[in-house]
């Protein structure tokens, strides 16, 4: 349903005097790393913050005069291949079993309402790994044989661009697997060719010895009477970028995938490049890393200049995310928002969510000459499930897709996130098997290579349950990304700040150059009245476009909004 567009398209922008005094407004107040610009819940209980002169002007007003960044979208699906879809009955899921299920990810054809939609699905590691997570690397021009062949991945690579979906797939260069030949030869002999790909702390005269950045135990591990670094865990030895041989095989590795018709890479641990302890996140760390990464993407421009390359710099300042978007990524995941939007629904009142996000776009818009787009989420592998962290309240949970699918940039969905699944850590308990069918029946694709914990017997949800209910909360997924395809604004819109001076109420103007919407969310059980016409504002709202609601309408210069409801005027 979502057209095959490249993810760094050429965008509308316009940055006029007010523009460039806004950026210098940001960076003067986003000087410290310590500054977070979303706020904590204390700090923001007057929502009625006053309007400037600019946000409520039309869409060709403000792009004569404002910072306008249109932010053509994809929405992406995040699949755990093991968890996914099982093809040949052994019990694991692979590559044939995630096409199978293309037609349930998009069909191909936009006048089709059973499918969910997505634009482009993210792979979890698919090399051959120790690990039943793949975290941990043994060969990066291979596929793990649990999922299948290279030719298994070419088919799903083609069968995903006829229906219209990008493929990006995780990257993982920070670190391999301690089993990888690279580690194993480095290990056994000082004299190796591949010793000084590993940081070896004897070798460096270093101290093994501090706290890891990653993990926060002592990085450093025993093997051979000498000590290795591994951030993360004894099993996935750290790599040495500042060899230039590891960082010419990386980008060779990078270029491999791209050649094969990968749309682009999930880039896991990407700060920790060089910011291996807590002593060194510092600024020149920080530019090494970045570094590092402007290096790799202009390596992957000669093969693909519009390779889609995300990402994961888990900070919640935006001070310390917004410099890989110079030149290096076209998004990184937006862990503060996502916090934010689970915040909202959970407590059922506004924390200034789209004035923060309205801020802190356009100092990502300016760090990265316009290039930027955002990557908004609710949860991933890492964390604790959204339905588990809503405690499986369903309106909640149906608010918080309804908040997410409505924001710019590219929405990411969590495997199962749509059926409402549970999961809490330990991490096998939030990448348990995707239930198909319903009633605990273990039918064909199911997989089984793990017994449900969280997500069985009253607590069990699935596709096949939910596919015939027309309330349910995968009914609710498709609705929001179908308004998202046929609304220009959804898409590829920016966001403006609406305030309506109400607290149970989450409201925000999207727009591109040609058009205009406000979007309302009541994220409370009770109705909520806004004033539509109000005095000064430049822009009218006086048509329903969707609703979640029927019973929402607009009577004389009133919205009324009914609980939990979420809704689209122009």
């Amino acid at each position: 349903m979502d057209n095959l567009k490249s993810p760094r398209q050429t965008k509308h922008l316009s940055i006029g005097f007010m523009g460039m005094m806004l950026l210098g407004s940001l960076l003067a107040g986003c000087n410290n790393d310590n500054v977070n610009v979303t706020q904590t819940e204390q700090n923001k209980q007057n929502t009625s913050l006053p309007l400037t002169k600019t946000q409520n002007k039309s869409p060709a007003d403000s792009a004569s005069g404002d910072l306008m960044d249109e932010q053509p979208s994809t929405v992406y699906y995040e699949i755990f291949v093991r968890s996914f879809y099982d093809s040949d009955g052994d019990g694991i899921g692979d590559l044939r079993g995630v096409i199978e299920k293309l037609d349930y990810l998009n069909d191909g054809n936009p006048s089709t309402k059973d499918d969910l939609g997505v634009g482009g699905i993210w792979l979890m590691p698919i090399q051959p790994s120790p690990s039943y997570h793949g975290y941990d690397v043994t060969d990066y021009r291979s596929i793990n044989p649990d999922y299948g062949t290279m030719e298994d991945m070419t088919m799903l690579i083609d069968e995903a661009h006829k229906r219209g979906i990008k493929v990006i797939m995780d990257l993982v260069v920070n670190h391999t697997s301690r089993e990888h030949p690279w580690f194993k030869q480095s290990a056994d002999s000082k004299l190796s060719s591949y010793r000084d790909w590993y940081v070896w702390a004897e070798d460096q005269n270093r101290d093994p010895s501090g706290t890891s950045a990653a993990s926060g135990t002592n990085p450093w591990y025993e093997m051979n009477g000498a000590h290795y670094m591994a951030g993360f865990w004894d099993g996935m030895p750290d790599l040495n970028f500042d060899n230039a041989a590891v960082r010419k095989e990386m980008k060779d590795v990078g270029q491999y995938w791209l050649k094969l018709g990968i749309d682009g890479f999930r880039l896991d641990a990407a700060k920790h490049i060089f910011e291996d302890l807590i002593t060194d996140k510092n600024k020149e760390v920080e530019a090494k890393n970045v570094a590092w990464w402007q290096e790799f993407r202009s390596s992957m421009n000669e093969i693909n200049a519009e390779a889609y390359i995300v990402g994961e710099v888990w900070e919640n300042s935006v001070t310390s995310v917004a410099p890989y978007l110079d030149k290096a990524f076209d998004s990184g995941f937006n862990f503060s928002l996502a916090e934010s939007i689970i915040s909202i629904v959970k407590n059922e009142r506004d924390n200034n969510m789209a004035f923060t996000l309205e801020r802190t776009n356009k100092l990502f818009h300016a760090k990265s000459e316009g290039e930027f787009v955002d990557a908004v989420f609710l949860t991933n592998h890492d964390q604790n499930r959204v339905m588990s962290q809503l405690d499986s309240n369903m309106d909640h949970a149906k608010m918080a897709a309804s908040i997410l699918l409505t924001l710019p940039g590219n929405p990411f969905i969590y495997y199962g996130e749509e059926i409402g699944m549970l999961g809490a850590k330990p991490d096998e308990q939030i990448r348990e098997p995707m239930i198909w069918h319903k009633d605990g029946v273990k039918g064909k694709g199911q997989t089984t290579w793990e017994e449900p914990i969280l997500n069985s017997g009253a607590h069990m949800a699935s596709v096949e349950s939910q596919l015939s209910e027309k309330n349910s909360l995968l009914a609710h997924y498709q609705e929001m990304l179908r308004w998202r395809n046929e609304i220009a604004a959804l898409h590829d819109g920016n966001i403006q700040y609406y305030d309506t001076g109400n607290a149970q109420i989450v409201s925000y103007i999207r727009r591109t150059n040609s058009e205009e919407v406000l979007i309302v969310h009541n994220v409370s059980s009770e109705e909520q009245r806004i004033v539509l016409d109000r005095e000064g504002e430049e822009h009218k709202y006086t048509e329903i476009l969707k609703s979640t609601d029927q019973n929402t309408n607009i009577n004389s210069n009133y919205l009324v909004i009914s609980p939990y409801a979420s809704v689209i005027l122009k």
